[in-house]
């Protein structure tokens, strides 16, 4: 059986991961999808208000696993015994970024083998950090995620929320 995982912060979610966590699915007989959950950040959304986003948004892929994790993503791959992560790029400063901190889970973890994804180039401009901040100006980000996130979005962002 082929298995791999895929963390991020998913916050929130957007079209550019739905992508990536689809074709992973499509190659993978069982993906699972890490929301990481750091302590030391302020999230946009909590850890299970993102789970429960992605719950619906991938519903019906029956071998996709949803879980929240808030320790290094070499101690889920252990304790899931998976051996491979999958990692998306969107450009050279993306690669860069993902490539040392695949380095340095290789050095946690020498047995752990990392995937570039890149993303498919309708998608290559979406960052979860710039569609929340078009939004916090009022802008359309209909286009950059799915309804169901767009609307959350916009209730997090209305006064007294």
């Amino acid at each position: 059986m082929k298995r791999a995982f895929f963390p991020g912060s998913f916050d929130p979610p957007t079209h550019g991961h739905l992508n990536l966590i689809k074709r992973a699915a499509s190659i993978f007989d069982e993906l699972h999808v890490v929301i990481a959950h750091n302590r030391d950040k302020r999230a946009f959304f909590e850890a299970p208000q993102r789970l429960v986003m992605m719950k619906e948004l991938l519903s019906g892929y029956d071998n996709i696993q949803l879980h929240i994790w808030d320790r290094l993503v070499v101690d889920f791959a252990r304790e899931h015994k998976i051996n491979l992560v999958i990692r998306g790029v969107r450009a050279l400063a993306d690669f860069s970024y993902e490539f040392e901190l695949a380095m340095t889970n290789k050095t946690l973890m020498p047995e752990l083998e990392v995937m570039f994804m890149p993303t498919d180039p309708q998608y290559f401009v979406l960052r979860s950090s710039a569609i929340r901040e078009i939004a916090s100006f009022g802008g359309d980000i209909s286009s950059m995620v799915p309804p169901l996130v767009a609307h959350a979005v916009i209730e997090r962002l209305r006064p007294n929320a």
